[in-house]
């Protein structure tokens, strides 16, 4: 559980963030006493849509409020209910002669403070109704057959088709039968690897460091199990969509998806997990849903949309459009229309589903020049010298350089984010798997076709260190000539062409604590003639005087004169490149 934050007391934090909102969003408004967010642009001759709930699930409410979604929003304290009285200036704020529709999701508080709202508004003659919106699947039907399922982020999919309903011009009838079947067709479920934790409360570390909870409430509520240790993604989404898809479990058939419905997916993160895991999840989500369910969701929405403060976890949420076009009497398309209506709403993704035009395809020249003196060989065709030593060495270089990645990647995280090892270890492993396809396969082995190779699969890798090494390589190999008479002469004279080439690229040279460091001096003495093992040994010796120099590029740049500890190590990159040199000549002895 991560519990360490900026506002340890959460004070009047609910109120900064609702500013926050309104200040940089110049159709919103706010009622701060009633922490209730409206929409200026609300037009009375339409049905007002107002949600809202316990603040810690943001954006959710008032990331929602604009044309074409809410009307306005209102907020609790964290995780608590907005009183009767705030609900009511939430509906005073937007008055509709059409009808309000309250949307609030099903737990106890909210259902009876917006409930007694619902009830003052209704004495008074006005048409209002209340949708208590729950998706949760995770709980079997005996559990919550008095409650009723609980509220997940698939709510948000409701918010959207009213919305857009309203905007449209809908009756409040049309709006709350919308409304109601699309909350009968939609199951979430979520699971997350530990607590959210709520600023200045004490920590709770019930879930173990090697679990997760899968069926986990947006308020630390317990799950439907902990399942220890945490299974591999595929695993877990496959178990997650069981609960919700699977038409022979009586306890959670809560929705019914038949073959050829179209749905919408909606991944929710709650709020702990990094974008890149979560998209991540989706794709491990959709490859399940293709393979085990044969479905394919027409929309899909992906990232923050009811978070539980930092949870560490996900929910996924599967609406059946096709049910709810049907019980609703409207074509399928003017759902997905609803959908893809546009909204001022700040926190609603901005997906397209159009149908883009493709472009004219211009023919690619086989030869491109940098502008710098380096030509970048796309194809080469006449018949190249083979040097039957070359591919050991290669080999040789890649396993030595795997076998250093976890000093590399040691020395990395004490000068930045760690990702030099994993990323040698990439390229490394990506050109040993090249090494079994042609032309790595033929006897002896062909220079330049087998250097061509090589350069393709280095500029597939990212990052600063590979960038660089792919110009030198592409460089090195432009500087050749293709020519068949490969000697020290010509090897020499290439690699000091690449290098120069280098050079226009980065300012970094020797000194400055870069991989530049060692690739200035392998070039500079393969240039003058030197054996491997002249060049290997100044390359070492390189890459150890890494350690005692302050940097002056790259992210090192920033630490300053030492790492966390008081010592320097070598630079990850010098460090790595030495350790395959080291492997490559031993190959080729």
């Amino acid at each position: 559980m991560a519990d360490k934050h900026f506002f340890n007391d959460p004070t009047g934090l609910v109120e900064r963030a609702l500013r926050s909102y309104v200040a940089r969003t110049p159709h919103l408004q706010l009622d701060e006493p009633h922490r209730v967010v409206s929409s200026k642009t609300h037009n009375p001759a339409k049905v007002a849509i107002i949600s809202g709930g316990g603040s810690g699930h943001e954006p959710a409410w008032a990331g929602y409020v604009g044309d074409g979604m809410l009307s306005a929003s209102v907020g609790g304290g964290i995780f608590a209910s907005p009183s009767t009285k705030q609900v009511m200036a939430a509906i005073n704020s937007v008055p509709s002669d059409e009808g309000t529709i309250l949307c609030i999701t099903n737990y106890t508080g909210d259902r009876l403070h917006f409930g007694l709202a619902r009830e003052k508004v209704n004495a008074s003659g006005r048409k209002i109704a209340q949708i208590a919106m729950a998706d949760d699947v995770s709980l079997p039907s005996s559990k919550v057959e008095n409650l009723g399922r609980r509220g997940l982020a698939g709510h948000v999919i409701i918010l959207k088709l009213l919305g857009a309903a309203s905007e449209l011009g809908w009756s409040f009838e049309s709006c709350v039968k919308l409304g109601e079947e699309t909350n009968a067709n939609i199951a979430s479920i979520g699971t997350s690897l530990s607590l959210c934790h709520v600023p200045g409360r004490e920590p709770d570390d019930r879930v173990a460091q090697d679990a997760c909870v899968l069926g986990m409430g947006v308020h630390n509520e317990p799950g439907l199990r902990t399942i220890t240790p945490i299974p591999p993604p595929e695993e877990l989404v496959k178990m997650m969509l069981a609960y919700a898809l699977d038409p022979n479990d009586p306890d959670r058939n809560f929705v019914t998806f038949k073959p050829g419905d179209e749905t919408c997916l909606l991944v929710n993160n709650l709020g702990g997990l990094s974008t890149l895991e979560v998209e991540g999840l989706t794709q491990v989500t959709l490859e399940q849903l293709a393979t085990e369910y044969n479905m394919k969701p027409a929309r899909i929405y992906v990232g923050l949309f009811e978070t539980s403060l930092n949870g560490p976890g996900f929910s996924l949420s599967l609406c059946n459009l096709s049910a709810v076009a049907k019980a609703t009497g409207h074509p399928l398309d003017t759902i997905k229309d609803l959908l893809d209506a546009p909204t001022t709403a700040v926190a609603w993704p901005r997906c397209s589903y159009t149908t883009p035009q493709p472009r004219a395809q211009k023919n690619q020249p086989e030869q491109e020049s940098s502008g710098n003196g380096v030509v970048f060989i796309q194809d080469i065709t006449t018949s190249p010298p083979a040097l039957p030593s070359l591919l050991p060495a290669l080999k040789a270089a890649c396993k030595a350089a795997i076998a250093a990645e976890p000093d590399i990647t040691r020395f990395d995280m004490m000068m930045g984010d760690g990702d030099c090892g994993e990323a040698v270890r990439e390229a490394c492993e990506a050109l040993l798997k090249r090494f079994e396809t042609a032309p790595f396969t033929e006897d002896p082995l062909p220079l330049y076709p087998a250097l061509d190779a090589i350069n393709e699969t280095l500029e597939d890798i990212g990052g600063s260190l590979f960038a660089i090494l792919s110009i030198l390589s592409t460089a090195f190999v432009a500087g050749l000539g293709n020519t068949e008479d490969v000697t020290v002469a010509t090897v020499g004279k290439a690699a000091g062409s690449a290098i120069n080439s280098l050079m226009g690229y980065t300012g970094a040279r020797v000194g400055d604590r870069t991989c530049m460091d060692v690739l200035i001096p392998l070039c500079r003495e393969l240039e003058e003639g030197a054996s491997l093992d002249a060049a290997l040994h100044a390359v070492e010796e390189a890459a150890a005087s890494t350690a005692s120099m302050k940097p002056r590029f790259g992210r090192a740049a920033y630490v300053g004169d030492g790492a966390a500890d008081g010592e320097m190590p070598p630079d990850p990159g010098a460090y790595a490149i030495a350790k395959w040199l080291g492997g490559f000549l031993e190959g080729w002895e």
